[in-house]
């Protein structure tokens, strides 16, 4: 019966565990079934959402298989926003992956059991169930980040990616052997018992190991090194991928071991934190100032953004962690939306293009995209009345109501340097020299979804606040 009740709360991961196996015996029945394999993926995504929505919105919390995972509002909140992300990069993926000669149905299912891992990541209250999903997600990203096998930088990103994540892979475990050797317990609530009295040298080390595995996995400055390589390397809707949904599993994760298991030391952790996102703002920010690379330019914003992120799990409060969510919904629309608007990047010979000098002039000879660039980056750069403003707006409201003023100005201070390069980008499409390389996109796909993002982060997105306050209220709470 106990067994009966647990599998009942991973309806989503039981769901999408069996359409991908499903999935994988239908790809080996029936040749070149990449784009219907990838439409029944979304269809499983979809319903794993539909799961999570309905669990969500019970607002209940039920431990599952003796502590190992949990459902609660929080980990629901950040499966709906990893399931949306991968059903986004999974559809415009495609016709990208045609033109290279690389549409195979592994590849939908690399996603799905992807997401099962970064589900598993969410829900996990125990350092070994961590661990599984943490890995389930990280093999699945090493083989999509080499999927295009003919282009040597796809492959390079790949052997970049593994390497750098092994390494980070045993960061972590060295972290979580210390922290269970001196807690003497592998259970996060137990942990945080045992850090209610005296915390010795090693378990700070395993604090600090742990926090440093992790801070690779969400690419926060100092373990940044290995993201715009990666980013550059990766077929662009798997680079849109990593910059979504990987990055949401992550930072919840983060959010979950801080504040259930390192909770009570405040003092421990949070110098940790503060230093991480302050780092993470401004290498984010003074890196991509000299970048010519378009996705090695979204690879710094992406550091970037991670450390303004970061301010909100500083605080340590409820608004804190809410004011997270809040910004973490903004970013996944904002960066995919970025990404959606690089791969239509494409001269007249179907060639993809990524350089700032391929975009020059955009706006006098593709309006329409050069407009929703420019809506994405002034977004990014948090200017005002678009809707990446409101994120950067609670965050900083949040550092300054827990006391963290000088974070957050330092933070607000940061973001102008930021701003410089994502203006960059819209004077070069707006005033330069137009360069007519980029052709009349014939993707209906991409246009669509860059239209519908490029709304959610006009101004129209604020009409979502009253609904996003409160399920992120409700998700920040179940962590305390």
């Amino acid at each position: 019966m106990e067994l009966t009740a647990s599998l009942s709360l991973v309806r989503p991961e039981i769901i999408l565990s069996f359409s991908a196996l499903a999935l994988l015996l239908l790809a080996a029945w029936m040749d070149q079934a990449g784009r219907l394999i990838s439409i029944l993926a979304v269809a499983a995504l979809g319903a794993a959402a539909a799961f999570t929505v309905s669990a969500l919105g019970s607002g209940s919390s039920a431990s599952a298989f003796d502590g190992l995972m949990v459902n609660d509002a929080f980990g629901n909140f950040s499966k709906l926003l990893i399931y949306i992300a991968a059903a986004v990069s999974l559809t415009i993926a495609p016709r990208f992956l045609e033109k290279a000669g690389a549409m195979r149905a592994e590849y939908p299912v690399l996603i799905v059991l992807s997401c099962v891992g970064m589900g598993i990541m969410v829900s996990a209250t125990d350092l070994i169930s961590l661990y599984i999903g943490l890995e389930l997600q990280s093999l699945s990203a090493y083989v999509l980040a080499s999927f295009v096998r003919s282009d040597g930088r796809s492959a390079e990103a790949g052997l970049k990616y593994f390497v750098l994540g092994a390494l980070a892979s045993g960061m972590l475990l060295f972290g979580a052997s210390l922290v269970y050797g001196f807690a003497g317990s592998t259970n996060f609530a137990a942990i945080g018992l045992a850090m209610d009295k005296e915390v010795g040298l090693g378990l700070i080390f395993g604090i600090v190991f742990i926090l440093s595995g992790l801070a690779f996995k969400i690419s926060a400055a100092p373990f940044h090194m290995w993201t715009p390589d990666v980013y550059e390397g990766a077929p662009t809707p798997v680079t849109a991928f990593f910059a979504s949904a990987p990055k949401v599993a992550a930072i919840a994760l983060l959010m979950r071991v801080v504040l259930e298991a390192f909770g009570s030391q405040v003092l421990v952790w949070q110098q940790i934190i503060i230093a991480v996102a302050l780092m993470s703002i401004i290498i984010g920010a003074v890196g991509a100032i000299g970048q010519q690379n378009l996705k090695r330019l979204m690879a710094y914003s992406s550091i970037n953004n991670v450390g303004f992120i970061l301010i909100g799990l500083a605080t340590g409060t409820e608004q804190g962690i809410a004011a997270m969510l809040v910004y973490l919904t903004i970013y996944v629309a904002m960066t995919l939306g970025g990404f959606v608007c690089l791969m239509q990047l494409k001269d007249k010979d179907g060639n993809y293009r990524e350089e700032f000098s391929d975009i020059a002039g955009l706006s006098k000879t593709r309006p329409a995209l050069a407009a929703a660039f420019a809506i994405f980056m002034f977004s990014l750069a948090g200017i005002p009345p678009l809707f990446g403003f409101w994120g950067k707006l609670v965050v900083f409201n949040a550092a300054v109501a827990a006391g963290l003023l000088p974070l957050a100005v330092i933070g607000i201070s940061a973001s102008v340097i930021g701003a410089f390069y994502y203006l960059k980008v819209v004077k070069v499409m707006y005033f330069d020299d137009a360069a007519d390389v980029i052709a009349e996109s014939d993707d209906k796909v991409l246009v669509w979804t860059g239209g519908i993002l490029a709304a959610a982060n006009s101004p129209l997105g604020y009409f979502a606040i009253p609904a996003l306050g409160v399920w992120t209220v409700v998700a920040a709470k179940a962590l305390f």
